[in-house]
C-alpha cells in the first residue's frame, strides 16, 4: 500500500466541501455526529450523477443484468445465515492513556512494541471481537423477538430474493442483479473524511454464473469496473488492482481484487471484486430449507450458482471523484493580474452543474431576459445555474471551482447591438483551456449534448 500522502492537499479539499456545499458533517449544529455526513446541493448531483451512470451502464446497457431495490431493515435470520451476526466483527483495542477506541490494525509498530498512533502511548488492552452491526426492535415488543439489523451489505436482499427474480425475468446464466443501496456500518473509528463512514451507499452487482465460469468472469469483472472508474474521469495511472493473497482473502472466496485509488490519505480501496463461489446461496437454501438451485434446460441439471460480485462504496467513489478533479492553476482577473485559480475538473458526464448562464450586466433588462430564456431553453435537457451577480469573472471563477463544465454569456452582441450579424449568438466558454466561442444560441443544446459525455 502506498505511504505517499499529501495532507496539505487533502485539507483544501475538505475546506472547499464544506464551503461551496458538497458535503457537511451531520448535526454540525450540535456539534456533528462522527462518521455521519450529509450531502449538500452540489454533493447530492454529484452523488446522483455518479448512480445513474453506473445505473446505465451496469443494467439499462446490458441485457444480462437486472435490478432491485431491498429493504434496509434485515430479518435476524438472514444475517446469522450470512455468518455476519456471529462474524461480522473487528478487533478493537482501547489505549487507556488517551481513552481512544483504535482498530488493532491501527496500531504503529515501534522498536518492537505496538503504540497508540493518537498519543504513542503503550498502555493497551487485549484486542476484543467487536460487532459492527446497528441493532433494532421491530414492532411493539422489544424482546428478542422483534431484533432486527440496520443491513450491513446490499448483498444479502440480492441473495434470499434470488429465486423470485430468476422465476419473473427468466434469465439464463450468466446473469446478475444489480442494487443501489444503504449500508450501515458502526465502525470503531471513522476517518479520512467520509472514506470510512458508519452510514454509506453502495453499488453492488451479484453475477450469478457456472462453477466452472467463475474465475474467468472474476477477471472480466475486475476489467469492466476499472474501465467504469476511468469512465467517470480517473485516471488510469491512479487505480490499482491488487490481488488479495490467500490468507486475507475471506474462506469462501476463490479469488479477490481491491481495486484501490491513489488518496491524498494514501492508497486505499475504492472496490472490491470477489468470486464467492456459491457460498451465500448455500447458506440461505440450508438456513431457509427452501431451493436456490437453477435449473438448466439444456444438460437438464440443477445446481446451486456460483457468483462474482463487484462491490463500489459510493461515497468513496464520490470521495476520488473530488480529490481526482480538484486543480490550482494560474489565470488572469479581470484586470489581467495572474491569481491562483481553484478549478475541479470533473469529467462532464459527471458534473453537478454542466453549464452557467450569465448577463453581462444584471442591470440591463433585455441581457438578463435573454439569459433567462436560455437558462429555460436548456433547463429541460441539463442542470443549468443562473448568476447575475459581480463581474463576469468572478462568475467563471465560482463555476470553475464547483467544476461547471461550461458557461454561456450574453452579451451586447447578442442582442446584435455592434454586429446584427451576430445577433442571437452567445459567448461559449470551456472551464478547462478557459477558451471562448461565438455559437448560436439555437445549437447550444446540441453543441453541449455532443460535449457532455
Amino acid at each position: 500500500m502506498s505511504t505517499e500522502t499529501d495532507p496539505q492537499r487533502m485539507e483544501k479539499i475538505v475546506s472547499l466541501c464544506k464551503r461551496r456545499g458538497f458535503i457537511f458533517q451531520s448535526s454540525e449544529i450540535y456539534g456533528g455526529l462522527n462518521g455521519l455526513w450529509d450531502y449538500g446541493p452540489l454533493g447530492v448531483e454529484l452523488k446522483r450523477n455518479l448512480k445513474n451512470y453506473w445505473w446505465q451502464v451496469t443494467v439499462h446497457e446490458r441485457d444480462d443484468v437486472v435490478g432491485m431495490d431491498g429493504s434496509i431493515l434485515t430479518h435476524p435470520a438472514v444475517l446469522k445465515a450470512s455468518g455476519h451476526v456471529e462474524g461480522f466483527s473487528d478487533p478493537m483495542i482501547d489505549c487507556r492513556t488517551c481513552k481512544a477506541h483504535l482498530r488493532a490494525d491501527q496500531l504503529i509498530e515501534k522498536k518492537g512494541g505496538q503504540q497508540c498512533p493518537n498519543c504513542g502511548g503503550k498502555d493497551l488492552t487485549a484486542p476484543r471481537q467487536f460487532n459492527l452491526m446497528f441493532e433494532t426492535q421491530v414492532g411493539a415488543a422489544a424482546d428478542e423477538s422483534s431484533i432486527a439489523y440496520l443491513r450491513p451489505e446490499t448483498a444479502q436482499s440480492i441473495f434470499v430474493q434470488f429465486k423470485n427474480i430468476l422465476e419473473i425475468s427468466r434469465k439464463k446464466l450468466p446473469f446478475g442483479i444489480a442494487q443501489i443501496g444503504k449500508a450501515f456500518r458502526n465502525e470503531i473509528n471513522p476517518r479520512n473524511f467520509t472514506f470510512r463512514s458508519r452510514e454509506f451507499e453502495q453499488m453492488e452487482l451479484e453475477y450469478f454464473c457456472r462453477p466452472e465460469q467463475g474465475m474467468e468472469l472474476l477477471e472480466y469483472w475486475k476489467e469492466e469496473r476499472l474501465k467504469f472508474y476511468e469512465s467517470v474521469g480517473i485516471l488510469r495511472s491512479k487505480l490499482h488492482a491488487l490481488t488479495v493473497p490467500d490468507d486475507e482473502r475471506a474462506f469462501y472466496s476463490k479469488g479477490t481484487y481491491d481495486i484501490e485509488y491513489d488518496f491524498p490519505f494514501g492508497r486505499q480501496e475504492l472496490e472490491g471484486v470477489a468470486y464467492r463461489t456459491d457460498y451465500d446461496l448455500s447458506q440461505h437454501q440450508k438456513a431457509s430449507g427452501k431451493s436456490l438451485e437453477y435449473f438448466d434446460e439444456e444438460t437438464k441439471q440443477r445446481f446451486v450458482p456460483h457468483v462474482v460480485e463487484p462491490s463500489a462504496g459510493v461515497d468513496r467513489a464520490v470521495l476520488a471523484l473530488i480529490c481526482e478533479a480538484y486543480s490550482e492553476d494560474q489565470a488572469p482577473d479581470e484586470k489581467g493580474r495572474m491569481e491562483t485559480r481553484i478549478v475541479l475538473r470533473f469529467q462532464p458526464r459527471i458534473a453537478p452543474i454542466k453549464c452557467g448562464v450569465f448577463p453581462l450586466l444584471k442591470n440591463n433588462p433585455l441581457l438578463v431576459a435573454k439569459a433567462k430564456e436560455i437558462v429555460q431553453l436548456l433547463r429541460a435537457q441539463i442542470t443549468v445555474f443562473y448568476d447575475e451577480s459581480g463581474a463576469i469573472g468572478r462568475r467563471y471563477r465560482r463555476q470553475d471551482e464547483i467544476g461547471t463544465p461550461f458557461g454561456v454569456t450574453v452579451d451586447f452582441e447578442t442582442l446584435g447591438e455592434k454586429d446584427p450579424a451576430l445577433r442571437d449568438t452567445v459567448t461559449l466558454r470551456d472551464r478547462d483551456s478557459m477558451k471562448q466561442e461565438r455559437v448560436a444560441i439555437q445549437d447550444l443544446p446540441a453543441i453541449l449534448r455532443e460535449r457532455l459525455v
